[in-house]
């Protein structure tokens, strides 16, 4: 049976699917072979995968509820095998915190959950007021307000690095 990898997400607005959907065609051109699956739709043994990556985004300061559900329903499982775990996040956008260690927002959700992967990633995420709800991008405008970003409604900026979401596909394969 050949090794197949499961990548399990949760999105928002569809920036940590983009981001799913690059790691699964640099895992392809690599022969790997990849279940994407959305944390509503899963219902797989993970015991099938040799290694499994969750991916998930952050809303108002939280990952979606039923991704730290699966996690911590499945740990034991989880940590059989060689997971890696990834958090998109507009945060991430200032180079002082794209990183696991330093990203609020990952560094919080590791402190409530009692697992660790075995890669670890950050990616910013991208800000389109224009696809938001009216109280979105006023929570949304207000945020970036406070950390100095960008209010403007009209702008839409895509923050993600594509070069580190590609190298972190090429981890995931020598990940043994």
């Amino acid at each position: 049976m050949t090794p197949k990898i499961g990548i399990i997400y949760s999105t928002v607005d569809g920036q940590t699917l983009k981001i799913c959907n690059k790691l699964k065609e640099v895992l392809q051109q690599n022969n790997q072979e990849i279940d994407l699956i959305s944390i509503d739709d899963f219902n797989e043994d993970i015991t099938k995968y040799s290694k499994l990556v969750i991916g998930a985004s952050i809303r108002y300061g939280v990952h979606n509820p039923k991704i730290i559900e699966f996690i911590n329903t499945n740990k034991e499982k989880l940590d059989a095998i060689k997971t890696a775990f990834f958090s998109v996040n507009l945060v991430a956008r200032k180079p002082e915190k794209s990183n696991p260690d330093t990203n609020p927002y990952v560094v919080k959700f590791f402190k409530t959950i009692d697992w660790k992967p075995t890669i670890v990633k950050v990616f910013a995420g991208k800000l389109d007021y224009k696809k938001y709800s009216f109280f979105d991008r006023k929570m949304i405008q207000l945020i970036m307000w406070m950390t100095k970003g960008p209010t403007n409604i009209d702008a839409e900026i895509e923050y993600t690095n594509w070069e580190k979401v590609n190298e972190f596909g090429l981890e995931l394969i020598k990940l043994q």
